[in-house]
């Protein structure tokens, strides 16, 4: 059958599929990286969430990721985009509203910085940069971020948050804790402005989640006892498999933050994995070396560390920065995580499940920091609106770089310890922040009525060794059983 022809006047704002504007080389690239940020929160941390956790706790903490990702979709684009990108309602917030509608679907989005600042505070409009491509490929893309982000979080208070307060708990994140980073480092902001370095969200998501999670741990407590004694595993294979959709979404993650399939984009993938394979040997080795066995969760946790530490400069460093990058992501989260924290009241204290606070607070501040070093300035020119970045390593100016790093990163450690804890607090006087002692002595069962094993006895074996179900605790504090 053949369509009817649209009447005279009909759609008179509708552009053609392919209009002339349109970069369909960048607006595949950019779908894709959505997707492949997309699939590391789902399955991506679902799958690894829900297996690298003790039995009866792998229905809670899936869904935990689970709920997070659909509910900042929804939050996402009727309000959150345009605070996190839209027009400037305060130096480190924009003016929310829906991202919906005709210019959801039909306007054009362009490739950031086509202002550049100088330090008298002038500045000079340039052409928009090509390419071009609709609004809702970038409205997709950065909700990709959003929801990694709030799922991080997550990953210090599994095993004993209520699920109710977690519900209530990630739309309040998104709206005054995510936003407020995304638009003051990315969408315009102060901190852009002033030309502080976050290529793709060594402060926006690893360093945001890594302190906001240890926050909330602190305010709902610790796991029961025996929880945290003995936290073995569920099911490893899962664990790796999960792991591994992170790492190799990692290349829309860090890929994708040029807006463009470009020279920084290509830069920014090989980088990511140079680092993250260097992190991963390195902290194996340091596994095998104090503890006379290399350790499969310990190698996640490496891979984590790597993968973190260079997404802040992962367009703006050369190859053999990525390679430093990686071994001090190696070497200096691990230290914190395995010996540091065994000496430090607050981090005793505190039980951080998955040390999210090692693996992406102190792997993001460590990348902000080493590209406040290492940023090339040649790439710096390709990528950033701010003229004249550069690293440290390229010459006496570049230490300003270094220092605006560190007020960046002082910057968000703030605002989230303090604006996470109001949230908490504020929910708290509405429902408990923890489950019920029923609930967290039984588990799946008590809280959702499911259990992840049909079969009794499946994947909840009580003697564990090193190279199978290590236990999770046990390696934190770095006790071999």
């Amino acid at each position: 059958m053949v369509a009817p022809p649209i009447a005279a006047g009909a759609y008179q704002e509708l552009l053609p599929a392919v209009p002339d504007w349109l970069n369909k080389g960048d607006n595949a690239w950019q779908l894709t990286a959505a997707t492949l940020v997309g699939l590391q929160s789902m399955p991506g941390l679902v799958i690894l969430y829900a297996s690298i956790v003790k039995k009866k706790w792998a229905v809670n903490s899936a869904f935990m990721a689970l709920y997070a990702f659909a509910a900042v979709l929804i939050c996402w684009v009727l309000l959150c985009y345009r605070l996190a990108f839209g027009d400037k309602l305060l130096p480190f917030w924009g003016k929310g509203a829906p991202a919906l509608g005709q210019k959801f679907l039909l306007r054009r989005a362009a490739v950031p910085a086509s202002t550049h600042y100088y330090a008298d505070g002038s500045t000079v409009e340039t052409p928009m940069i090509r390419p071009f491509y609709p609004m809702a490929s970038l409205v997709y893309f950065q909700f990709t971020f959003a929801a990694i982000t709030t799922i991080l979080v997550a990953g210090s208070v599994l095993g004993r948050m209520n699920i109710k307060a977690w519900m209530a708990f990630v739309p309040l994140w998104l709206v005054f804790c995510y936003t407020v980073g995304a638009f003051s480092l990315w969408g315009g902001g102060f901190l852009f402005q002033w030309g502080v370095i976050d290529f793709s969200g060594g402060y926006v998501i690893h360093l945001a989640s890594g302190i906001s999670g240890f926050t909330a741990a602190y305010w709902v407590g610790p796991r029961l006892k025996s929880d945290r004694e003995r936290f073995p595993p569920n099911n490893v294979l899962l664990m790796l498999a999960g792991a591994g959709l992170l790492w190799m979404g990692w290349s829309g993650f860090n890929g994708g933050a040029p807006y463009a399939a470009n020279i920084d984009a290509s830069i920014a993938v090989v980088n990511t994995n140079i680092c993250a394979a260097t992190s991963l040997l390195v902290w194996t080795s340091l596994d095998v070396v104090y503890f006379g066995k290399p350790s499969v969760i310990g190698a996640v946790q490496g891979m984590m560390t790597g993968l973190a530490c260079i997404t802040p400069g992962a367009g703006l460093v050369q190859g053999w920065a990525a390679l430093v990058m990686g071994i001090a992501s190696g070497t200096i989260p691990w230290y914190t995580m395995m010996s540091l924290s065994r000496k430090l009241t607050i981090l005793q204290k505190i039980d951080d499940t998955l040390g999210v606070f090692h693996t992406h607070a102190v792997a993001g501040t460590l990348g902000g920091a080493l590209t406040g070093l290492f940023a090339h300035p040649s790439l710096c020119s390709l990528f950033l609106a701010v003229p004249d970045s550069k690293g440290a390593f390229y010459g006496s100016k570049g230490g300003v770089q270094f220092l605006k790093q560190l007020v960046g990163a002082s910057f968000i450690i703030g605002w989230n310890v303090v604006v996470t804890s109001i949230i908490l607090l504020v929910i708290r006087v509405l429902m408990p922040l923890r489950m019920s002692e029923e609930e967290l002595r039984i588990g799946d069962d008590a809280a959702h009525g499911e259990e992840a094993y049909a079969l009794a006895g499946q994947g909840q074996k009580e003697k564990t060794i090193h190279n199978g179900g290590f236990q999770m605790q046990q390696y934190l504090d770095g006790h071999i059983p």
